[in-house]
């Protein structure tokens, strides 16, 4: 009898594996490689955000949650740093 218990439950056991290793565990590499990304912004870094702007990080804001982006000369604007899509340009760190 119990037998049979765990044997009605394998596949479902086996369904949820799969989904794990096929859709959870990829989504959370992904995850805390976009969060190692936007902690490594530094300024003078040429960011895109997930709303399409380009911009120059004008000044990281430690401790906080955003960044200002020079998006034009003279132009300037605060994005969450969790906006952050890509990185295009990196700037050497000062020595």
């Amino acid at each position: 009898m119990e037998g049979g218990a765990i044997a009605q439950f394998l596949p479902l056991i086996l369904i949820f594996a799969i989904m794990y290793f096929l859709l959870i565990r990829p989504q959370q590499k992904k995850m805390k490689e976009h969060q190692a990304m936007v902690e490594a912004v530094r300024r003078g870094d040429q960011i895109v955000t997930q709303g399409g702007l380009i911009g120059k990080v004008a000044k990281v804001k430690e401790g906080e949650n955003e960044i200002e982006v020079e998006i034009a000369e003279g132009v300037k604007v605060r994005v969450v740093k969790s906006t952050i899509a890509q990185v295009l340009n990196k700037t050497e760190p000062a020595k």
